[in-house]
């Protein structure tokens, strides 16, 4: 195993890379900014660094100054968490050449996946199903992408190759609005991203989002933790997140398994890693693959019983999986809200110092959280400021656990999503189960076609 890690990362994941590293035996540096001086996992750690100033760019962003950290403290491994650099294939590549092991695939595979353009055809060659669209990036010629967009059918999108979160992305409705609407992205993306590449596919009207959750060795070894329902987003950021995903066909469920373990396989994945998808009238379509442990993963651990954060520091140790697809027994549902410091009607983000917190309890709750009393939430960051999950026997018992949950949950002195949760939870939509996407937004008003 690992003998020390750097955890390069802050907040509730900081907090959830070391509690599993305290669990292994693995020593722990953790890195912060001078904003950060009072976050829980820094009182846990082995040793502490500070890397920067407050803004991210000027520290958790600084790849010189994480991988001198690692140096000084004599780490062998850097975990990333999400977020940050943690998608960054330069940021794996020179930790890698600096000689520590990175906590996630290859560089090259991150580059390739983060793509989505090469992502899509990689996993059309793998024979994951996608969405139709331009085979590769749309063309500039104007002409040309009109035939494409008539022969996969209004509406369409049109997305940045380097693209995420919900940026770099735009829907047309009808052919006169196309070659604008390609300028406009294409523009966009160069600003953004870096790289003006679009391609284009077909708009699915009413999907679900839908993803699996992967662990793959790179040595030949990779198996699937099952699937989770992604689909209340406001604004392409997820809000709610639930597993198993109800309502999917189970013939199609099997086979989008099978699929993305052999793609794992077959591109050498290493580590944990969640193909997206959008699942519409029984099918599903690939839409990216985000290369590293997820927000939502604790979800998948409570009906599985399977930690991923271990799982990603045995296989970055160079060890093959500890389990088999054969050895992951699923059991009961599991839901996990975000909670979030923001004000729950304007959605606008709501800083300040915790007076209290406590934390909810009771059977099949788990709560992962840097939150504490007297803890000041600062202004630069995520607003994420924790994740309350639940597991129950089935549906009905993990929404009623979470119900209570929200109810006991106290966060004063600092404004929080917890009331749009409860909302959520009371939903008649959502109760049934199997929303689409544009759910929550149109409970809000807020959706636009």
């Amino acid at each position: 195993m690992l003998e020390k890690i750097l955890i390069a990362n802050r907040g509730e994941i900081a907090l959830r890379i070391l509690r599993a590293c305290k669990e292994l035996g693995i020593k722990t540096v953790a890195v912060y900014s001078t904003a950060d001086r009072e976050l829980m996992h820094l009182s846990l750690a082995d040793e502490t660094v500070c890397i920067g100033p407050a803004p991210g760019a000027q520290s958790y962003l600084q790849i010189p100054a994480i991988i001198a950290a690692a140096e000084v403290t004599g780490a062998t491994a850097i975990h990333p968490g999400y977020g940050f650099l943690a998608e960054n294939p330069d940021f794996a590549e020179q930790v890698e050449n600096s000689g520590f092991a990175f906590v996630g695939p290859s560089a090259q595979v991150i580059r390739t996946m983060g793509d989505k353009v090469a992502a899509k055809e990689a996993m059309q060659k793998a024979g994951v199903p996608v969405v139709p669209g331009s085979d590769g990036p749309l063309p500039d010629d104007p002409q040309a992408a009109i035939a494409i967009a008539r022969e996969v059918g209004y509406p369409v999108i049109i997305k940045a190759a380097g693209g995420g979160g919900g940026r770099g992305m735009r829907v047309v409705y009808k052919e006169e609005e196309l070659v604008r609407a390609a300028e406009l992205t294409r523009n966009e993306a160069a600003a953004a991203f870096g790289n003006p590449v679009v391609y284009l596919e077909k708009y699915l009207g009413n999907p679900r989002h839908v993803e699996i959750q992967v662990l793959a060795d790179g040595q030949g070894n990779a198996i699937h933790l099952g699937d989770r329902d992604c689909s209340l987003q406001r604004r392409h950021q997820k809000v709610i997140e639930e597993a198993p995903a109800p309502f999917i066909d189970e013939k199609a469920r099997q086979e989008v398994y099978k699929r993305c373990v052999d793609a794992c396989i077959d591109i050498g994945y290493r580590g944990a890693g969640t193909f997206e998808f959008l699942y519409e009238d029984g099918r599903f379509y690939f839409i990216e693959m985000n290369t590293r442990v997820q927000v939502e993963h604790p979800i998948t651990e409570m009906i599985t019983g399977v930690d991923i954060v271990k799982e990603m520091l045995n296989i970055a140790a160079g060890n093959k999986l500890s389990i088999k697809q054969e050895d992951v027994k699923f059991s009961g549902h599991a839901l996990e809200c975000r909670i979030n410091a923001e004000d729950p009607d304007n959605f606008m983000p709501s800083p300040g110092k915790v007076k209290l917190f406590h934390a909810p309890g009771g059977n099949g709750v788990r709560v992962d959280s840097h939150l504490y009393s007297g803890y000041s939430v600062p202004p630069h960051y995520d607003s994420l400021i924790g994740k309350i999950i639940t597991w129950g026997a089935d549906r009905d018992e993990a929404m009623a656990r979470m119900r209570n949950a929200l109810d006991e949950i106290i966060i004063d002195g600092i404004k929080s999503n917890v009331p749009l949760h409860k909302d959520l939870l009371n939903d008649p939509g959502f109760r049934k189960g199997g929303v689409n996407i544009h759910h929550l937004e149109e409970m809000l008003g807020i959706h636009k076609k």
